[in-house]
């Protein structure tokens, strides 16, 4: 799955971005019977739920009450490769371009990728964690500091502190506070940004919560074994044993060369769409985080990305086939 490559010949569709929205666009433009290529900068499908937090749990899936995020990327590429898309991962699109007879040309580092239409499911694009300013962190980095978990097991035992106070901080506390010894969150505000039933349960766990309250230093012989925390009113300090320091800060997030492609935008952060998930740009759509409506505020949630990558690429079987039904008719009545 790894290394099909460019492939051969013209695609009906090539979606760049191999996460969610990219996956289930993939899948149901098979469904529709499109010759479907996926182009995605990472080595491996699943964008930021491989890549950031393989063993998170989501809650917000239907049809699953709970599934680590994963489980959910093996699902939704045993699901797309029923079509046997064509996989070009590892590779970067840095241009695109729209050519007199109206098919596209994707350039990447590898070379070109040509299509008769294009669904951008990039994400929010390239996405680098924010750090401490401070470069006396820099040495601790992987080595008890971190800004990401790819395995849970890695905090089996031991005493953990997660600084900050967003969905991933408070996720992480809950997620992991059956597999430390003792988890400490503290966050600089009183105020959480997390989902108000997660906060909730967070208050109502044996995680040990602390606000205002921010890091100052860590300390040790090569590993992290101290954290020196402080009471930003009072700016009281207090040193704590740690074995680890998971800091959920956010991301720096840019949209690279996508912002040179002639695509209307909005803001710097998203491409601006209409009601069929259409750009500017004739055969070109944009689903999932990376897509807005004007005026109407996004919802980035996995939900409405599948809906958005279901609904561009049925507008593109349209756009594809003109005179024909964007609806595809009820997939339980094809033989899949």
């Amino acid at each position: 799955m790894h290394s099909n490559g460019n492939g051969n010949g013209i695609c009906d569709v090539t979606i760049i971005g191999a996460g969610p929205a990219g996956l289930f666009g993939a899948f149901y433009a098979g469904l529709r019977e499109l010759k479907v290529k996926i182009v995605d900068a990472l080595d491996e499908p699943g964008g930021q739920l491989a890549a950031l937090y393989p063993e998170k749990f989501i809650y917000d899936v239907p049809g699953y009450p709970r599934i680590i995020a994963r489980d959910l990327v093996k699902c939704l590429v045993d699901q797309t490769m029923m079509w046997k898309p064509i996989m070009s991962l590892g590779e970067r699109v840095q241009n695109l371009n729209r050519n007199p007879d109206g098919t596209l040309t994707l350039v990447s580092n590898r070379g070109e990728h040509h299509s008769r239409s294009v669904l951008i499911c990039g994400g929010v694009g390239a996405f680098t964690p924010k750090k401490l300013p401070s470069p006396e962190f820099v040495p601790y980095e992987n080595k008890g500091l971190y800004y990401s978990v790819k395995e849970k097991s890695a905090f089996r035992g031991k005493n953990l502190l997660i600084v900050g106070g967003g969905d991933s901080a408070v996720d992480w506390a809950l997620n992991l506070k059956d597999y430390a010894r003792h988890v400490t969150l503290i966050h600089r505000r009183d105020q959480f940004r997390a989902v108000q039933s997660a906060v909730t349960e967070l208050m109502h766990s044996d995680v040990e919560v602390k606000t205002p309250y921010e890091l100052k230093a860590v300390g040790g012989n090569s590993q992290v074994q101290t954290a020196t925390i402080f009471d930003n009113r009072t700016k009281e300090e207090m040193t704590i044993p740690v074995d680890a320091v998971i800091l959920t800060l956010g991301f720096n997030v840019d949209l690279g060369p996508i912002k040179e492609w002639g695509l209307d935008m909005i803001g710097t952060r998203y491409i601006k769409v209409n009601r069929k998930m259409e750009t500017n740009i004739p055969g070109v759509y944009a689903a999932g985080d990376i897509g807005a409506e004007e005026g109407i505020e996004p919802l980035n949630l996995i939900a409405v990305a599948f809906s958005q990558a279901c609904m561009a690429v049925n507008y593109m079987y349209q756009y594809l086939n003109p005179g024909a039904k964007a609806f595809p008719g009820h997939s339980s009545e094809k033989k899949l």
